[in-house]
């Protein structure tokens, strides 16, 4: 920075009892703005056609970068950004009504870390999606287990869980309160914990608590039966900006047996390799123009959008639309799982429900951050098992969608 770099990637920056190491730092006018490269979108509760708010645990992260170069007379401004996994630039603007409120969140943020070092605050772990990423995952879900943590009822958070600790200290507490006696009109005694809310969190506290727990059907859903099903997949590497696999499994009348799968992989990193790999998946879809198409959660279709801007002449932005029309193409996360069921498990993912039904990868550690690792290690080494590990994972995918809608339509009410 002394140097004026105008681009500097994996520095480390300190002010006093602060450590920072943003991803980037990027000269503008007056100093430095930071940068963050995640692999997940910048924002949260947005679609493709209009803008989600910040996440907290991003600008909390950011802001800390901030804090250090305002220390160091380095900085830009009160503001900071991220490159998120559809390759957008999300502003984290702190000097805004809104950003001064991340602002505050931070400030907490810091001082209760400051309390945790100081042996002041002792924290309780909680489970959150991410804490599969981490290496304490099995030692504290045995904790968190043997604690009857509420955070292993999903989407119950650790603030909800901090909110209620007093009155409903387990799940086994929520399972047995009547929630009548907690609400007030659409309110509850628990700030930010809605009637409702509250209501669906304690059902999902006594399905755990039932032996043995079973997942149901909220409200009936209609998944029409079609003579030929797709399910879909897709694989991104979001360092290298390229979706380098199209995955499908077809299966006809529904009879497991006739099951086949169909992969587009991107055999370089040129555009042109993920050009010709997107036509294919296309003309793949077009041949198949009267089959249902499954997919789990809004990601291939954000990732179609954004082929179709960088490929302009493979298809138009309304080919994409009609690919993804219900009742043709659905999404089992968005518009089936969320809406309609419930689940005795931790979360919700592609790789918990399958694994409740049944199924099993054939990998010992199928993740997509792991296929972004295998397919580094494809784009150096080029070894043939390497890409039919990758291969492999994406048809177990596949297959793990194909499990979910059969154990869909076999939920009760």
């Amino acid at each position: 920075m002394a140097h004026g770099e105008p681009l500097i990637y994996g520095g480390r920056i300190r002010a006093n009892d602060l450590l920072g190491m943003p991803d980037l730092l990027r000269k503008e006018i007056g100093g430095y703005v930071p940068g963050d490269i995640k692999s997940g979108r910048g924002e949260e509760g947005g679609e493709d056609d209009h803008d989600g708010k910040p996440k907290l645990h991003y600008a909390v992260q950011l802001a800390l970068y901030v804090n250090i170069l305002e220390r160091l007379n380095l900085s830009a401004g009160r503001r900071a950004f991220v490159w998120d996994v559809l390759g957008d630039e999300v502003d984290y603007d702190f000097t805004t009504l809104p950003g001064q409120r991340l602002w505050d969140e931070y400030e907490a943020a810091l001082l209760d870390a400051r309390a945790i070092l100081a042996r002041q605050l002792l924290p309780l772990p909680g489970y959150a999606s991410v804490c599969k990423l981490c290496h304490w995952h099995t030692h504290y879900s045995a904790r968190l287990t043997a604690a009857d943590d509420l955070t292993r009822i999903p989407f119950l958070r650790r603030s909800d869980r901090d909110i209620m600790a007093e009155s409903i200290p387990t799940i086994a507490a929520l399972a047995a309160i009547n929630p009548d006696g907690f609400i007030k009109g659409r309110k509850t005694v628990f700030p930010g914990i809605g009637a409702g809310r509250l209501r669906l969190l304690q059902a999902r506290a006594a399905m755990l608590k039932a032996s043995p727990p079973k997942p149901y059907l909220r409200e009936p859903v209609s998944l029409d039966l079609y003579p030929l099903e797709l399910f879909f997949d897709v694989e991104v590497d979001p360092l290298r900006g390229i979706c380098y696999l199209h995955g499908f499994v077809e299966r006809q009348n529904g009879d497991n047996s006739t099951e086949r799968f169909s992969s587009f992989f991107a055999d370089g990193l040129t555009p042109a390799a993920e050009c010709d790999a997107f036509a294919a998946a296309l003309d793949y879809l077009a041949a198949h123009a009267d089959a249902a198409i499954y997919y789990y959660s809004k990601y291939e279709r954000t990732i179609y959008r954004k082929l179709q801007q960088k490929y302009p002449n493979i298809c138009t932005p309304e080919d994409v639309e009609r690919l993804f029309e219900p009742p043709r193409a659905i999404d089992l996360y968005g518009d089936v799982v969320l809406k309609a069921t419930e689940w005795p498990t931790r979360d919700h993912s592609i790789k918990t429900l399958p694994k409740y039904l049944g199924f099993m990868w054939r990998d010992i550690q199928p993740s997509g951050a792991a296929s972004v690792e295998w397919f580094d290690r494809w784009c150096r080494e080029r070894h043939p098992e390497i890409r039919q590990r990758i291969l492999d994972y994406n048809e177990d995918d596949c297959r793990a969608t194909r499990v979910l809608l059969d154990g869909i339509r076999s939920l009760a009410a």
